[in-house]
């Protein structure tokens, strides 16, 4: 009977890996002769759909399942990077991150590049060495930064999510759901800096083009992250903008995921419209709202939105709620502005 070794099995591991990214690299290539529109493509083993200004779910599909999730991990490392770190600043190149496996823009111990060229190698060509240097930048260690990771993501609202790594290279512990993945990307998409990052199409200073095919195919489209490994399948976040409205799409583990990002990004458009339900400066009960709200609605949705008002305009004391049927949407308290 033949025996492995230890190093031989790793050595099996990591031919077997490149043979599976050579494989997706070639992929979109053929993907290319594709259709976006194409009717019927296969669901995904999570998806949801969400608007990124109102956060309502315009669609969901086992959208609380845990899943594996590659390489769109790299928003939450991304905007991260953002939030806490100078752009403008120079990294010098740490040996640990020379020499990841998987996706890479081959960088070398000792090169220096600024946190800003780390962003765009990081979402344009997914390197999971820009990942690692962006971690050990901003937290000295993988564990301290995926710790970030973790407390950044209950904080948008990902609540059955764990991070152990900031590129998403397979480790059974590392997870996320279609709805939690949704939240990240809608934070992250509120961010004008992460938006222009990843609707970038071709970063000129280091000459790198970007992967996603649905920034280049679908109308509106503006990023956001492609992901796979063979655990994880094939999995894509998208944001898109048509008609005032932005909506973030998520597939996990999904064979087709172009195709079905684009129908559901459709669909979602096609149903629901943004429109506004109180705007500034908006009298109610003779008093004045200040912060204006809208909210997306399919057509026979607007017939069921109600106002409330609590509290006494003598007193300057109002509190406005906007209902659709029984679900409140929105609150503010109205103020007395004189003339």
């Amino acid at each position: 009977m033949l025996k492995i070794t230890v190093s031989k099995k790793k050595i099996v591991q990591k031919i077997l890996y490149f043979v599976c990214a050579f494989c997706l690299a070639c992929a979109p290539n053929a993907l290319h002769r594709l259709s976006l529109k194409a009717d019927g493509a296969a669901h995904s083993k999570g998806e949801c759909v969400v608007d990124v200004a109102s956060k309502r779910f315009l669609h969901a599909l086992n959208a609380d399942a845990e899943l594996p999730m590659a390489s769109t991990t790299k928003i939450l490392t991304a905007i991260i990077a953002i939030e806490d770190c100078d752009l403008r600043e120079e990294v010098v190149i740490p040996k640990e991150a020379e020499g990841v496996e998987g996706s890479s823009v081959y960088l070398r111990a000792g090169d220096v590049y600024t946190v800003e060229d780390l962003l765009y190698g990081l979402m344009l060509r997914s390197g999971n060495d820009c990942a690692e240097t962006l971690a050990l930048h901003h937290s000295g260690s993988i564990a301290a930064f995926a710790r970030v990771m973790n407390r950044r993501a209950q904080r948008m609202g990902a609540e059955h999510s764990f991070f152990v790594n900031p590129h998403g290279l397979p480790d059974e512990r590392h997870h996320t759901t279609a709805r939690d993945l949704a939240l990240i990307s809608a934070h992250a998409m509120q961010n004008e800096t992460f938006r222009k990052v990843v609707s970038c199409r071709f970063y000129e200073p280091r000459g790198w083009k970007n992967k996603n095919k649905m920034l280049f195919e679908y109308e509106g489209a503006e990023g956001v992250k492609t992901g796979f490994t063979v655990r994880a399948g094939r999995c894509l976040v998208t944001s898109a903008e048509r008609g005032g409205m932005r909506a973030v799409c998520v597939v996990l583990s999904s064979p087709q995921m172009y195709e079905r990002s684009a129908e559901l990004l459709d669909e979602a458009f096609s149903r629901y419209t943004p429109v506004t339900l109180c705007e500034q400066g908006q009298k109610f009960e003779g008093m004045t709202a200040k912060n204006p709200f809208s909210y997306p609605l399919t057509e026979s949705e607007r017939a069921f939105v109600r106002y409330e008002t609590q509290g006494a305009a003598d007193e300057g004391l109002v509190l406005l709620k906007i209902y659709l049927k029984n679900d409140l949407l929105f609150s503010q308290n109205l103020y007395m502005i004189e003339e």
